[in-house]
């Protein structure tokens, strides 16, 4: 059979995320129009009887400018040295040159195959030019359009992958679909209301972690705390009488009930912790 691994490369809001979910045919990415929503390597397995690929969302590429940025470059080196291919997604309507250039430097050492994406928000024209500019580079084996929040005929998207991989042994058993624990996909939810809900610099200072989780005989028994850098940003994640946590939890609890299939009940503390994004210390606690 087909085995490997194919890691998703990109600037942060290119569509990584959406991709991922859309080959999987499952939520496994949370996604938000913000940027630089991903900050973990999340990776899933998606196996069939003459295949298994090891699919992998990355943190959009970016230039660090503290410590959690620089372990969520680490993830995305992580990804580029194992790697058996390299998918590198585009929004079509960015700057061409410049993703050029990140992809250069990414000094791949496997094929690459281009996803130019959301051409649904462009002309034929401009479509057939990223195709050729995109085909002209060397990195390029060869490229695939799609517009991943609208669906993916995933055995045509697959083909041109499953030619580039080895063969061999799968890496795990077929009903596994992903290697992270549950609690991480939980956090996860939390941190996309987190998102969805409150705007400026707040969730980019904020993380997720998950005290406690704790099957029970009718529901999931979850205790998360919220972290942020500051009094003022406590205040508005509580929001007036506890309107805005409240709001949080609820919107949470909805959507992880739908990702573990079972009755939850979810607790949601928040905490402030100074300048937590360069505490080593505090961002490995926090998963990073």
């Amino acid at each position: 059979m087909k085995a490997g691994f194919v890691n998703i490369f990109g600037r942060p809001n290119a569509g990584k995320s959406t991709l991922l979910n859309a080959l999987m045919g499952e939520k496994m990415a949370i996604v938000s129009p913000k940027v630089q929503t991903t900050r973990h390597r999340i990776k899933t397995i998606l196996t069939e009887k003459d295949y298994q690929v090891v699919l992998s969302d990355t943190p959009g590429i970016i230039e660090p400018k503290y410590k959690l940025h620089e372990k969520m470059m680490q993830a995305v080196k992580g990804a580029l040295e194992d790697a058996d291919v390299a998918l590198l997604i585009v929004d079509v309507n960015e700057n061409w040159e410049e993703v050029n250039a990140i992809c250069e430097a990414l000094k791949l050492r496997v094929p690459a195959i281009v996803v130019i994406n959301k051409i649904d928000r462009a002309p034929e024209e401009k479509i057939k030019e990223a195709i050729a500019f995109f085909s002209s580079k060397k990195y390029c084996r060869s490229t695939i359009t799609i517009t991943a929040t609208s669906g993916i005929n995933i055995k045509k998207f697959l083909k041109p992958i499953l030619e580039l991989l080895p063969e061999g042994e799968p890496f795990y058993s077929g009903d596994e679909i992903t290697d992270l624990p549950t609690k991480f996909f939980v956090s996860e939810l939390v941190r996309e209301k987190i998102y969805d809900l409150l705007s400026d610099e707040i969730p980019y200072q904020t993380a997720v972690l998950v005290r406690e989780y704790k099957e029970k005989t009718t529901l999931v028994k979850i205790v998360a705390d919220i972290i942020v850098h500051r009094e003022t940003q406590k205040a508005i994640i509580i929001g007036d009488k506890g309107s805005m946590i409240k709001r949080i939890g609820t919107e949470s609890r909805i959507s992880i009930e739908a990702f573990l299939q079972q009755k939850v009940f979810l607790e949601l503390f928040v905490k402030v912790k100074p300048k937590w994004r360069e505490n080593e210390m505090q961002l490995k606690e926090y998963g990073y």
